[in-house]
């Protein structure tokens, strides 16, 4: 054995300096965001179990289905603020406090839904909720893409957001085992709790983002933090001093290269919203209009949801292998016929199956969707790109509550309410089919 002649050391012997091995877990950074994710999944979720009840003709308020629609779409309104402020906003102060910021906002609004001693206040309270929960999400979808192994982006961003459906699944069985015996007003303190429980654990165990810190010129504490993680580091575009900031990072969504993709990722998160939110707020009511009691209408829901769990890593992992492009466009389009068959008269059996499936597409679509967002732009415009997409999809996530209301009371019949949510989805799978292709 020689030395290195470039040595200074002579020894031949002497161990060569070797990087140090990452100390943080990319892992505990992915399961923090899909912590959040689980509580914004029940805190939005939860209305959809309550509604039944808030239907009943002996309900405290005695609301009709187009108030009841209403109060549905107000959290909605406040993640579309929520979202796109955030999203913006993340990139200037950084992805922990905002991170840490939303749990608290919405854990406290929660609270407020709890308490309200009329439906305008709950409404309010909703709406309030919504803004937190609007700006947990591009966070942590950045956070999760940052953090996860870049070959597996899509898998990894599935298996976080499922924290969605499993949030969804809790509150079904929640509200199984809460409602007949606590009333609808319980559910809300659950969310309080799950949120009290999840702050101080983010608070000492949630990093940073790299690249927020690199952008912000903080170059030293971003190759730190790359280090314990492992990290590579995505500098910002060579023509520039830093990436674009604020406003002009906004305006960077439209320029030519990305101005086609920024509208269609648009509208093909507004419509993925619009089946998410129309059918986890009236599926139970839909079903328990179909003859079904109030046990086995909630227990759709959930099955909509396990769905989603059981499906998303799945079609992440198959987008990581074949693309974003062809497997959305599939999800769509196989949602699109799961939801017109439930208008068929089928087994029990065979129901659940469809709106299983039906989950796993719709729910599942939508979070391939943000990853697929994420992944066009580049990282110092990937909270924004994501932020205002969410936001601006969250115009279909307000319609949805809306939508249903409508259908569900305008006499056209149970068929009406599933092929009013297959439509939406067929238009679903012609935007991600033109979303186009950008050249590195």
């Amino acid at each position: 054995m020689t030395s290195d002649p470039a040595s200074a050391d002579p020894s031949p012997t002497t161990p060569q300096p070797q990087p140090a091995a990452p100390t943080g877990s990319r892992a505990l950074v992915v399961a923090l965001c899909c912590a959040t994710i689980i509580i914004d999944g029940y805190d939005l979720i939860v209305y959809g179990t309550v509604v039944p009840t808030l239907l009943d003709g002996s309900a405290e308020w005695k609301l009709s289905e187009a108030e009841t629609g209403r109060i549905g779409a107000y959290a909605l309104v406040g993640m579309l603020f929520g979202a796109m402020m955030t999203g913006t906003v993340t990139d200037l102060v950084g992805r922990r406090r905002i991170m840490l910021g939303c749990v608290a906002w919405f854990t406290t609004a929660m609270a407020l839904a709890a308490v309200a001693p009329t439906p305008e206040f709950f409404g309010f309270a909703r709406f309030l909720a919504g803004l937190g929960l609007g700006g947990v999400v591009p966070t942590a979808i950045a956070l999760t893409i940052e953090y996860a192994h870049p070959r597996h982006r899509s898998r990894t961003n599935g298996l976080m957001f499922s924290g969605y459906s499993v949030g969804g699944i809790l509150a079904a069985l929640t509200a199984i085992a809460v409602i007949p015996q606590l009333g609808w007003r319980a559910m809300f303190w659950v969310g309080v709790v799950l949120g009290v429980l999840l702050l101080p654990v983010a608070w000492r165990l949630l990093p940073e983002s790299a690249s927020f810190l690199l952008a912000r010129g903080r170059r030293e504490e971003a190759e730190s933090l790359a280090a314990r993680y492992g990290l590579t580091l995505e500098e910002p575009p060579p023509a520039q001093d830093s990436a674009p900031r604020g406003l002009s990072t906004l305006k960077a969504l439209f320029v030519p290269r990305y101005v086609a993709g920024t509208l269609l990722f648009w509208l093909g998160t507004g419509v993925g919203l619009l089946l998410v939110y129309g059918l986890n707020t009236w599926l139970a009511q839909i079903m328990r209009e179909a003859g079904y009691p109030l046990g086995s209408a909630l227990a759709f829901l959930l099955v909509l949801n396990l769905g989603a769990i059981l499906g998303t890593p799945l079609f992440g992992a198959l987008a990581d292998r074949v693309g974003s492009k062809p497997v959305t466009v599939g999800m769509f389009l196989a949602a699109a016929v799961c939801i017109f068959l439930l208008s068929f008269e089928l087994p029990s059996f065979l129901l659940f199956v469809l709106v299983g499936i039906a989950g796993a597409c719709t729910i599942g679509t939508t979070i391939l969707v943000n990853a697929y967002t994420a992944n066009f732009y580049p990282a110092h415009m990937r909270a924004t790109g994501l932020g205002w997409a969410l936001g601006v999809g969250r115009l279909g996530a307000i319609l949805g509550p809306i939508y249903g209301a409508f259908i569900l009371a305008s006499g056209w019949g149970l068929d009406a309410n599933f092929y009013a949510f297959a439509a939406p989805a067929l238009l679903g799978a012609a935007a991600m089919l033109l979303i186009p292709a950008l050249r590195k």
